[in-house]
């Protein structure tokens, strides 16, 4: 077997002029359409029209010119059938041993924010996948090209042997199968939400590999970065780092915690994350004075976090991180002050994410959660509370400061694990219970990390009370207002305490479980 002819049709062009030179150079004959013809014959490389194969014009706009027995027949005739040779021969067809084609940028034109119904359904390419399909499938006899990165190895195996190894094809058929699913999950995946069938009956997802990563959530397991075709500018997945060694598995989850909960907020915020929950969080008139308060928050458990920003960090502030080792800073910039002191240290990792978008300004969009033998699928949790909408169910109405710190931790505590409690005073978090099995516990957790600092303080909790007992502690460590959703059987119960008290308590009508 050797290559003899090669159908090329490419809309990505990079590359294609040096690879068809090289195949033409070693004898192989290059069929080629529409634009893809136009280039190599004005670049001097030998080119067949698809109309000379076929015997038929490219017609409606283009929309047909490779769906024709004379190319399919060429991509999945057998080589070793006598009944499939003798075909060939009695119609005058020939092989095609090699494929080489992308796509219609689908993905490019609907990222487009101006993009029409119309201009993207004109983007579903039809002709390639069929072809990349027929060849894929017949690949023990023919090769099959969509990743412009293999051009070099199918050139240069050609070269040494006149043909590609089984090897390789398989390897090459089996990407193509992968590209051709991709490209169909994304059109899918836009008609459903063109169609508001945001969960039909079945849900394909799609992602690109970023980077391999050392090893999963332990050394044993192996793990890889994907991302959206689509995703966010604002997302991880978008970030450029701009220092540090790689990001390991772990890294990743507690920067997108870090992320989503720096969103939450307009006024210049910081966070500190450990172990995908918030141990320190604080606003303020500037980066420097948000990360003081981060900082100061928990200054133990900060110690190898990592730190989000949704301002540019400026060299005031980078001189407080320095001081501490941490894993990570993520923030929409950094002044070319801060990064020369940033910079100086070795193992801290620096990224860039550009402009953040707020919690109020961001569409829901869907989290997919694996179990085994399948997933689960929900909304992601952009709500953000109205404080019109907040029901004081106490004979105490909260204080304007007070409000002002509910509101804040009710931002925070929508990202901690459940059952979460938060504590927050001077716009900061003093106390963080996260991920206990009941929420006195978490309480207790929540204000034995706060200290004295629980005097005076607020407490936000992710989901009702169950009973009077949390409100009971509150009291006792001097809390003075609560926020949290209602909705208990003994909501009343909650009522009676915090009124025994002088707490005042509101409830948001939504809760916050994060498990």
């Amino acid at each position: 077997m050797s290559i003899k002819r090669a159908l090329v049709s490419v809309s990505d062009k990079q590359g294609i002029v040096d690879f068809c030179r090289g195949l033409s150079a070693l004898g192989v004959e290059i069929i080629s359409t529409g634009g893809t013809s136009t280039l190599l014959a004005k670049e001097g490389v030998p080119v067949i029209g698809i109309s000379d194969v076929t015997g038929f014009p490219e017609i409606m706009d283009g929309r047909v010119k490779t769906l024709h027995p004379a190319v399919h027949s060429g991509l999945l005739a057998v080589r070793d059938n006598e009944e499939h040779t003798r075909q060939m021969q009695e119609l005058g067809l020939d092989y095609i041993d090699l494929v080489v084609v992308n796509l219609y940028p689908f993905a490019e034109t609907i990222a487009k924010p101006d993009v029409s119904y119309e201009e993207a359904i004109e983007n579903i390419d039809i002709g390639g996948p069929t072809m990349l399909r027929s060849a894929a499938k017949n690949h023990a006899f023919v090769s099959v090209v969509v990743d412009a990165a293999d051009y070099a190895t199918v050139l240069e195996e050609v070269r040494a042997g006149g043909d590609t190894t089984l090897e390789t094809r398989k390897r090459l058929a089996a990407k193509v199968f992968r590209h051709t699913a991709a490209y169909d999950a994304l059109i899918s995946d836009y008609l459903a939400n063109v169609t508001g069938e945001p969960l039909p009956e079945r849900y394909t997802v799609t992602y690109e590999k970023i980077q391999d990563l050392r090893y999963g959530e332990n050394p044993h397991q192996k793990a890889a970065f994907y991302r959206k075709p689509l995703a966010a500018q604002d997302s991880l997945t978008s970030a450029e780092q701009l220092h540090g060694k790689e990001l390991s598995y772990n890294n990743i989850n507690d920067a997108n915690a870090a992320l989503q909960i720096v969103k939450e907020f307009e006024e210049p915020a910081v966070v500190a994350v450990k172990h995908m929950n918030p141990c320190g969080v604080g606003v303020g008139a500037s980066v420097y004075e948000a990360y003081q308060k981060a900082y100061n928050a928990d200054p133990t458990s900060i110690f190898g976090g990592i730190v989000a920003a949704n301002r540019i960090i400026d060299a005031d502030t980078a001189n407080m991180l320095k001081d501490i080792f941490l894993e990570i800073v993520l923030a929409p910039g950094f002044t070319e002050e801060a990064l020369e002191i940033l910079t100086k240290k070795k193992n801290i990792r620096l990224l860039k994410l550009g402009n953040l978008s707020t919690a109020a300004a961001r569409k829901s969009s869907f989290v997919v959660t694996s179990i085994e033998g399948g997933m689960v699928v929900q909304e992601s949790d952009v709500h953000s509370v109205n404080p019109e909408e907040l029901q004081v169910v106490t004979n105490r109405k909260p204080t304007e400061e007070e409000l002002k710190q509910l509101l804040f931790g009710w931002k925070v505590v929508k990202h901690v694990k459940s059952n979460a409690i938060v504590l927050a005073a001077d716009d900061m978090t003093v106390g963080v219970g996260a991920g206990q099995m009941n929420r006195v516990g978490a309480a207790k957790i929540a204000i034995e990390q706060a200290g004295e600092k629980a005097k005076g303080s607020v407490l936000a909790s992710d989901a009702f009370f169950p009973m009077g007992d949390t409100l009971e502690m509150a009291a006792k460590a001097g809390i003075t207002a609560v926020i949290q959703p209602g909705g208990s059987i003994k909501d009343e119960e909650s009522i009676k305490v915090a009124n025994e008290y002088g707490i005042a308590m509101v409830f948001t009508g939504v809760r916050h479980f994060k498990h």
